[in-house]
């Protein structure tokens, strides 16, 4: 696995923006584009809350889409419990569309991305406790719409209508370690997508260095709703809970932002 200084990386990526229509590495994969790069860069693709180049994190994305980006995963507390897995899943949880076809007939899934400035339409919503320092999930039976009142039924059979007790959560410092971790320094790619006969293909053009990651700014993000918490279990398996931002608000974690010409 190489490893790079700040210069290296950055002559690396003129290089490979220099290189113009580059064909998919990994075809059919939902992250293909960041893999692509992270295979031209010769970086192992890791999930760890450490960066992956050297001190620096690579944040890729298609120039075309409006798609949430991840920020990293982590999962709430009590960590002892299990939360989503023991908690949400089964007591919140809903029957899975592949339920009966790619899974048994009992999969269920809790799937949702939810913000801090409304209620999704089965009640949950993210809440900054500044008094507690703490980022927590609520839920409140009666903001549920009308069109999920068959799943509320069973909620209310499988654990009741309160407010969840105790509510999971992340802690301010919590949070602030792995973001800081994780995403002090970053270089944000974009890339301009083709597909030919079947093929695609990736030209990396945009290429943004952002520094400074900043803990303020990351929970006033969460608080106007910029940063979402994103939820994605079934009864088969976890992907875990991750932390994401829309692209346009990306540049304003940071103190820094320069676009390299």
């Amino acid at each position: 696995m190489k490893t790079y200084t700040k210069e290296t990386l950055i002559e690396a990526l003129l290089q490979i923006r220099d290189m113009g229509w580059i064909p998919c590495s990994r075809q059919g994969n939902v992250g293909s584009v960041g893999n692509t790069l992270e295979d031209l860069l010769g970086i192992q693709e890791n999930n760890l809350p450490i960066p992956n180049a050297a001190e620096w994190e690579l944040k890729c994305q298609r120039m075309s889409t409006n798609s949430l980006i991840t920020l990293f995963h982590s999962e709430p507390s009590p960590r002892a419990m299990r939360f989503v897995p023991n908690i949400l899943l089964p007591y919140y949880g809903w029957t899975h569309q592949e339920a009966g076809k790619k899974y048994p007939e009992s999969e269920m899934s809790f799937r949702q991305t939810i913000n801090a400035v409304r209620r999704s339409d089965r009640g949950f919503m993210v809440q900054v406790n500044n008094k507690d320092r703490k980022i927590e999930i609520s839920f409140d039976a009666k903001e549920v719409a009308l069109h999920h009142k068959a799943w509320l039924d069973t909620v209310s059979m499988r654990i009741g209508l309160s407010e969840l007790n105790p509510k999971p959560y992340w802690g301010f410092d919590d949070l602030f370690h792995i973001a800081g971790t994780k995403l002090l320094n970053t270089f944000y790619i974009e890339a301009e997508t083709k597909r030919v006969q079947k093929q695609t293909y990736f030209h990396y053009k945009n290429i943004t260095i952002l520094r400074g990651f900043n803990l303020e700014n990351f929970i006033k993000s969460i608080e106007f709703g910029e940063i979402l918490v994103d939820f994605d279990a079934r009864t088969g398996h976890n992907h875990g809970t991750k932390f994401r931002t829309r692209k346009n608000n990306l540049p304003n974690l940071y103190a820094e932002v320069k676009k390299i010409d």
